[in-house]
């Protein structure tokens, strides 16, 4: 099952050459779930040939610019694109507002329903289910209340072996994929683990916005397969980080280390990094398997 995220914006409070402000698209299983939605990200998901008609899960961590100003742009080009399914956007409580205020004095009436979900930046919780994944918010540290996100892949059903399963009738498919044996009207018994493999384990993707190093979200993070954490600023600017509740490129692999990812990708950079080989440098110097979050890239999760 496809579960990958791909890069639309690693910039922080502002845009830089080359650099969006933060979005990313998550693909499981074939549905798009975009989280965070920078100023530009329309333009991003067009170049990158990416089907803005296909999203149908936003999720915005707070309400700083960077995070999501492009929201609104998105919102009614695809009501002028023809939209009728609903939307469902889950964000802070006063996201609903921000929205209904500029279509408001717009005198826009969206095509298609907007079914707002809010989220509380006070308790980790559930937010998000369907047949694929979970989603759960990410309590997190900074200037005003933000939220990050694990998306959970579900356990899949086993997996059929062709080669094995060609002469079997179909009828019999779903139950050896839910590992059960069965038996045919003759009496023989066709065992699930004979005419099945396991299925790929269910991997998870942490996104930590903005925040403060803080070891209270650590253990909602534990074990996740990868790890997207903000590195706004090298660790020399690290009292500067402190002020503006942000984290260091050191301070992300420290948080990737100490929580058992198995890989980190790091982004939000901040405009005075004209290139970001040094950010890249000092994460993997203490977490070697790091990766920037370079916009048009893709990443199996």
């Amino acid at each position: 099952m496809k579960f990958e995220v791909t890069i639309l914006g690693s910039s922080s409070a502002t845009p830089v050459f080359n650099r969006n402000p933060s979005a990313q698209l998550l693909n499981c299983n074939e549905k798009y779930y975009l989280i965070d939605c920078g100023e530009g990200t329309q333009q991003q998901l067009t170049k990158y040939n990416l089907k803005a008609s296909r999203i149908d899960y936003i999720f915005i961590s707070h309400l700083h610019g960077d995070h999501y100003f492009g929201l609104i742009g998105l919102l009614s080009s695809l009501h002028l694109n023809g939209r009728i399914k609903p939307m469902q956007i889950f964000g802070p409580k006063h996201l609903l507002e921000i929205l209904e205020i500029q279509f408001k004095y717009s005198d826009t009436v969206l095509r298609y329903p907007i079914e707002f979900f809010p989220i509380e930046a006070d308790k980790s919780v559930q937010i998000f289910e369907n047949s694929d994944l979970t989603v759960k918010t990410i309590i997190l540290n900074h200037r005003i209340p933000t939220t990050g996100f694990i998306f959970q892949q579900k356990k899949r059903q086993r997996k059929l072996i062709k080669e094995k399963t060609d002469q079997v009738p179909m009828a019999y498919y779903t139950s050896l994929k839910k590992g059960i044996d069965v038996e045919l009207p003759n009496g023989d018994i066709l065992r699930s683990e004979d005419y099945t493999t396991e299925a790929d384990a269910p991997r998870c993707y942490a996104y930590c916005s903005d925040t403060l190093f803080d070891e209270r979200y650590f253990d909602t993070i534990k074990d996740c397969d990868t790890l997207y954490h903000e590195a706004t600023f090298m660790h020399d600017l690290l009292e500067r980080a402190k002020e503006t509740h942000h984290t260091t490129a050191l301070q992300a692999a420290e948080v990737a280390k100490i929580t058992g990812a198995k890989k980190l990708l790091i982004g939000h950079f901040s405009s005075r990094y004209k290139t970001l080989q040094m950010l890249f440098e000092e994460a993997q110097s203490v977490f070697e398997n790091t990766e920037l979050a370079i916009e048009g890239r893709t990443f199996q999760l």
